[in-house]
């Protein structure tokens, strides 16, 4: 079968290029996709020019869902819509998929979801309920990789889970603060934030704090949600505010190493841990919660920003650049290639 791949030949500059398809899976035809930070970066030139080098040409996006075409297994059925699962084990060794170094991820290193048709195997997909808001699925992947970090927290914590604070006021910090509320209805959940305009939309939270404005607050348990060269500012807080054996969980991306006190990180017996990306078990467990709470959806919804349709490679270009602008929130392109 002939499909047309969009990929990035250059920042700033996409191209068509036609690949044959192999029906020996489930071909997927893309409806919704979600601009993601990194897809920016790679679309933008910010990465390392020796990266850029080795990436490109590469078809960006690893956040979408789509509509099962065919299925050669007969695991899905023909319209069937499910959000597709970018990361994709080469074997099983021991690791955690989405950790394993051998794994391959879509819109990283091969080609993510600007294609007309996308091949997958049945594992690399999840069905979708009938009554799901397809902008809001868009960006599950997103949302799993906040759940994912969460999951890992549970099971690492140690010490009460009263006072429960995230820091970045951005999508993630949104995402993840909104499902701690969910996972630990009991807690109190405190937002720390640069921007007043972004952090009252966090209504659901329990506390909010500007970031120069903290006086006589502490936590026990603390998610850095802010990456780049603020981590750490971010970093430095938490640890200063945590109580004692307290966790600091990590999912902020920085290109540049980040410095951290670690005198007073022995000193209280800190756990640090790194979140990066999810896995099956992750998109499952988000898909799950937004059955039981519908209600997630209008919070989720009020992260979307720009909606843009997509026909053309130039309009691809104008959706990136309108993302870039956007101070907050999720850009969804509806794929009408």
């Amino acid at each position: 079968m002939i499909n047309i791949v969009y990929r990035l030949k250059s920042p700033k500059f996409f191209e068509e290029a036609i690949d044959e398809i192999d029906l020996d899976g489930v071909i997927v035809r893309p409806l919704y996709l979600s601009i993601c930070q990194a897809d920016q970066r790679y679309y933008q030139g910010t990465r390392p020019s020796d990266i850029l080098e080795k990436k490109l040409p590469m078809a960006l996006i690893h956040e979408g869902v789509g509509e099962v075409v065919f299925d050669s297994t007969n695991s899905f059925k023909p319209k069937d819509k499910v959000v597709m699962i970018p990361n994709t084990p080469s074997d099983d060794n021991g690791y955690r998929a989405n950790y394993s170094p051998k794994s391959m991820f879509r819109g990283s290193g091969f080609d993510g979801f600007t294609s007309d048709l996308i091949k997958l195997t049945p594992d690399r997909i999840v069905k979708l309920p009938d009554n799901f808001d397809l902008k809001v699925s868009a960006f599950i992947e997103l949302i799993s990789v906040a759940y994912q970090g969460i999951d890992k927290f549970s099971k690492i914590a140690i010490t009460k889970k009263e006072r429960l604070g995230i820091w970045g006021d951005g999508n993630l910090g949104y995402i993840t603060a909104l499902f701690l509320k969910i996972i630990y209805p009991k807690s109190k959940i405190i937002v720390f934030g640069k921007h007043l305009e972004n952090l009252n939309l966090f209504s659901f939270a329990d506390e909010i704090y500007r970031i120069h404005d903290v006086d006589d607050v502490w936590i026990d348990h603390g998610f850095e949600c802010v990456g780049s060269s603020a981590s750490q500012s971010a970093i430095s807080q938490i640890i200063d505010i945590i109580n004692p054996q307290g966790t600091i969980n990590l999912f902020g991306v920085s290109e540049y190493p980040v410095p951290i006190n670690t005198r007073m990180l022995l000193e209280k017996g800190l756990t640090l841990q790194g979140n990066s990306r999810s896995e099956r078990e992750d998109f499952i467990g988000v898909v799950d919660i937004l059955k039981k709470h519908p209600e997630l959806f209008i919070s989720l919804n009020k992260l979307i920003t720009n909606i843009c349709n997509i026909s053309s490679i130039e309009d691809l270009k104008v959706a990136f650049e309108k993302d870039y602008i956007s101070p907050f929130g999720k850009t969804i392109l509806k794929w009408k290639k």
